[in-house]
């Protein structure tokens, strides 16, 4: 006898689970795998990568969350840290997919229209999971997906607040109370804090959301107070940055060890806002970066305006709650920020829950039009199933088709070798002054976590005029003229000079190629060594040749001669930096006489781009060489 009831528990078991939501996180997920960078990408990368692996405070306002969420990840027994860390961020993008697909079933529930038993529901979860994959297979969260990024997490967390206010209304308004839904999602509102500060936007349609179920809830102030509660209690995860600071971990960004360096990183104080003048192509680019067309097509709009409509009565709440996000994200980003058109690609980042709530509409308007089609199909409707479960997957089908190739990083290498390549041009314990984000973050990540080259002290200009950095290198700063010149209000141009002559006198020095660009260096003194330039302490200096030998320790993966179909903007850069030393290099040896090498190396900087052709063959005729 209780041999015969094995089956029937193991079906109970299986009934229990639901398919459709196990594949929303794995389909997604088995693709994000197939495009997972396998190393440091460009960006903000190796900064996380490096503030994850030792627990410590990436760039303002800490993103707590995600460091503590990634960090169990890196105990993988497979792959680089980075490749760990990266797959944590398809696991979180996998289950903000989830999250779609719960908001969708969920608004969905069955009506009092549902005539046939089992099929709605069919329909329904079939819609929610082709609204999950449109979700997985749009360009701006597949490119969040594929290497380290808090925005999936984020948007996951909106998700599930969303999914308890929806349960708790729908309860509510039967009758029934329960509160601790909201208090969740309370809870969920000030964890998500830790992910990205954006949540807060989304805090007007949750308080929309709560009032618009009844008005009278405003007056009681008990249970006010306790969400209140459970918002801080989650809020708490900040407790991470004082609390790791005090330990000095790795990265430390702002050492948020007192309140007021605490309060300095949580309100990002060290990113002072710039004035734009904005005119009306400004403004036009800054509202397009909301784009659902660009994320779901014109199929994907058109499903969207068709979910909108068929909640306008059952629903209608949720339609408001969208429009109010929409608003407030606009009004903040467009109006508040007013970003400059070269960085409006940054805030592009900051939809991506507004995203997650459109292919929501996207699974509504498919449910609409199958359930249409079924009804159309009368008593054949059963045997119409494949073909109404193939219909509503032609968007996410079209979608992964399209997508692929420009989020296929599995082959990306190129911050890792820009970071390694720079490594290869130094002498040992040179110093190396760095500028741009990825020019330095990549060697933060090389060196902090994979352990290359801990014989060279990395030094990023910008930094160079805040007491807490300083007080990262008490080898070097401990007396430094740094702290007593007010070096806050000094040109970037005289900091660096002033660093730069402390350390001449000790070891070689160097600036990265962003560095030699970036700032106002035309009469400093330089010698090019491959993509970095060592700042000349003797006179003879001046006119040695680059030294073309290390072209060949260079690793290019992806750069020369290799299909590699990932480029962003700042890969792409890295290519540039490649083909403009070799230009420098080429000039300054033809300037020295050397006309073989010097016409070899402007042809290489012309094979690396090919939009330096034209400047290749006007130095080389400057020099009488054809």
């Amino acid at each position: 006898m209780q041999k015969g009831t094995d089956p029937v528990n193991r079906n109970t078991l299986f009934a229990s689970v639901d398919i459709w939501a196990v594949l929303s996180i794995i389909v997604p997920l088995c693709v994000y795998l197939l495009t997972l960078a396998p190393t440091v990408t460009f960006y903000d990368s190796g900064e996380f990568l490096t503030a994850v692996s030792s627990l410590g405070a990436p760039h303002s306002p800490g993103y707590p969350l995600f460091v503590n969420y990634a960090k169990p990840f890196t105990w993988l027994p497979f792959g680089s840290i980075a490749f760990r860390v990266n797959f944590a961020t398809a696991v979180s993008a996998s289950l903000a997919c989830l999250g779609v697909y719960l908001l969708t079933v969920r608004v969905l529930a069955e009506s009092e229209d549902d005539t046939e038993a089992g099929l709605p529901q069919f329909l329904r979860r079939s819609a929610g999971l082709c609204a999950a994959l449109a979700f997985a297979f749009s360009p701006r969260l597949w490119l969040q997906s594929n290497h380290d990024k808090p925005y999936p997490l984020l948007a996951f967390l909106a998700a599930l607040i969303f999914w308890l206010l929806l349960v708790w209304r729908e309860k509510y308004l039967r009758g029934e109370e329960y509160p601790g839904l909201v208090y969740l999602g309370a809870f969920l509102c000030g964890l998500a804090f830790g992910a990205h500060q954006i949540i807060v936007l989304l805090v007007p349609s949750f308080a929309f959301l709560v009032l618009v179920t009844d008005r009278r809830l405003i007056t009681r102030v008990r249970e006010q107070l306790l969400a209140l509660s459970f918002f801080f209690v989650g809020f708490s995860v900040y407790l991470h940055l004082p609390v790791r600071a005090m330990a000095n971990p790795l990265l430390n960004w702002g050492d948020p060890q007192s309140l007021s360096r605490f309060l300095w990183s949580f309100l990002r104080k060290g990113y002072p806002m710039e004035k734009v003048d904005r005119d009306l192509h400004l403004l036009l680019k800054q509202l397009t970066a909301f784009n659902l067309v660009h994320e779901f097509t014109a199929v994907g709009l058109f499903l969207i305006l068709v979910g909108a409509v068929a909640c306008r009565n059952r629903r209608k709440e949720f339609i408001i709650a969208f429009g109010i996000a929409i608003a407030v994200f606009l009004a903040y980003i467009v109006g508040y920020q007013n970003t400059p058109e070269e960085t409006i690609f940054l805030t592009e980042e900051f939809f991506t829950p507004l995203y997650l709530l459109a292919a929501v509409f996207i699974g509504i308007g498919i449910f609409s039009l199958t359930r249409m089609l079924a009804g159309a199909a009368g008593t054949s409707v059963r045997r119409a199933r494949p073909v109404l479960l193939l219909l509503p997957a032609l968007l996410p089908a079209a979608l992964c088709t399209a997508n692929f190739h420009e989020n296929d990083q599995h082959e990306n290498f190129l911050a890792f070798d820009y970071a390694a390549n720079t490594f290869r041009s130094l002498p040992t314990g040179a110093a190396l002054f760095t500028w741009g984000d990825s020019g330095a973050f990549p060697l933060w990540y090389l060196q902090g976590v994979e352990r290359m080259r801990e014989d060279l002290d990395l030094l990023h200009i910008p930094h160079l005029q805040f007491v807490w950095y300083l007080d990262t290198f008490p080898h070097l700063f401990r007396e430094s003229a740094l702290r007593k010149k007010g070096v806050d209000a000094m040109p970037i141009r005289d900091v660096l000079v002033l660093a730069m002559g402390e350390q001449m006198a000790r070891r070689p020095v160097f600036l990265d190629f962003s560095t030699r660009y970036s700032v106002e260096s035309g009469s400093l003194p330089l010698v090019q060594r491959g993509i970095v330039y060592q700042l000349a302490v003797r006179a003879q200096q001046m006119g040695e040749a680059p030294d073309t030998s290390l072209w060949d320790l260079y690793s290019l993966r992806g750069v020369l001669g290799e299909r590699l179909f990932f480029r962003d903007l700042d890969s792409d850069k890295a290519v540039q930096i490649y083909a403009y030393s070799r230009l420098d290099a080429g000039r300054t040896l033809l300037s020295l006489g050397r006309t073989g090498e010097g016409s070899a190396e402007l042809l290489m900087s012309g094979r690396l781009s090919p939009a330096m052709l034209g400047e290749a063959r006007r130095i080389m005729l400057e020099h009488g060489v054809r």
